[in-house]
């Protein structure tokens, strides 16, 4: 890491602000589930169905062109959306479920994977994550999923991180996790949230990723813009072509 991207540390505010942004998301996700509003993202567009009909995995700000600007932070909210076909939301949950091969599933992002903890639908996982982009960051996760069946074709998943903390020298005899929320700032919270729709013989698959940053300096957007501007959305569409290839696989 260049001597120029000065380590930095979460404040009390910006988190503050995240997490009245999630009160605020959560609450709305909540309506669409009662039927004030359609399920899936994807429904409220014509043009976004058809292309997630043709194969194509979409992925768009939620609202707004950027990050929304906190104080000493930013968030991403992001969306994407695919089609897996030939397979059943069974067969999907099961695989999304089977957290201690999510390193083989999600490679190169997920390095490590493994399951804590299990409690009918409550999961407690840890996910070691590589973030690459000009530079290489290396995060030990532990995050909190909750599933929950809507109806008999429909079923949503949650997923908070309850720990982040970046690995200095990852893999290496003086490898360093550092205590969480100090570091470079490149994620320092990530939530998931997963819906499902079996219909014509497929499963409807769409993720949306809120997550919070560090700003980009003044003088330093060439180093750091490309890693959290651009990846959120990379990473996203990266997990929805994952699990829509894991389930393609199955059934070969």
């Amino acid at each position: 890491m260049p001597e120029t991207a000065h380590e930095v540390q979460l404040k009390n505010g910006t988190l503050e602000n995240f997490s009245a942004y999630i009160r605020e998301a959560e609450t709305a996700m909540e309506r669409s589930f009662r039927g004030r509003g359609p399920y899936l993202w994807a429904e409220a567009s014509g043009e976004i169905a058809q292309e997630v009909g043709r194969g194509e995995i979409v992925a768009e700000f939620w609202s707004g062109r950027g990050p929304i600007k906190v104080p000493d932070g930013l968030i991403h909210d992001w969306i994407g959306a695919a089609w897996a076909p030939k397979t059943t939301l069974a067969a999907t949950l099961a695989l999304i479920q089977d957290y201690d091969n999510h390193w083989k599933i999600y490679t190169p992002e997920v390095l490590a994977s493994k399951l804590i903890k299990r409690r009918g639908n409550d999961f407690q996982i840890y996910l070691r994550l590589l973030k690459k982009k000009i530079l290489t960051v290396v995060l030990d996760t532990e995050h909190h999923v909750t599933y929950r069946r809507v109806n008999r074709t429909h079923f949503v998943c949650w997923s908070h991180s309850t720990r982040i903390a970046e690995v200095q020298n990852a893999g290496e005899s003086n490898e360093r996790v550092l205590p969480p929320d100090t570091g470079y700032g490149f994620l320092w919270r990530l939530n998931s949230y997963w819906q499902f729709q079996e219909r014509d013989a497929g499963v409807d698959l769409e993720c949306r990723a809120i997550s919070l940053s560090r700003d980009v300096p003044f003088g330093l957007g060439w180093l750091i813009e490309p890693i959290i501007q651009k990846l959120p959305k990379e990473s996203l569409i990266h997990t929805l072509e994952c699990t829509r290839q894991a389930l393609l696989a199955k059934i070969e």
